[in-house]
């Protein structure tokens, strides 16, 4: 979670670097310019944090299958049987 927060914090710093290192839009062509970089950086950053989660849920999903395995392989040593799937 903690790696989460930096690597955001990491894009949000890159972002507002990009952004002020640009002087201000002096015509329309700049500005649309300006918005349309500021569209794409915005949309990278959401690309960044969505592939973040997937990869954490995908992290979990497999933790849980190997949860699942090793409570079942202790209740059978226990001599327990486990609930029929």
């Amino acid at each position: 979670m903690a790696d989460m927060k930096q690597e955001v914090k990491n894009i949000d710093e890159q972002q507002s670097f990009a952004v002020s290192n640009q002087s201000d839009p002096k015509n329309l062509q700049e500005l649309t310019q300006y918005i349309q970089t500021l569209l794409q950086q915005t949309q990278d950053k959401f690309q960044a944090m969505s592939e973040q989660i997937i990869t954490r849920i995908d992290e979990m999903g497999t933790r849980i299958d190997d949860l699942e395995k090793n409570i079942s392989d202790l209740m059978t040593q226990a001599g327990v049987e486990g609930p029929d799937k």
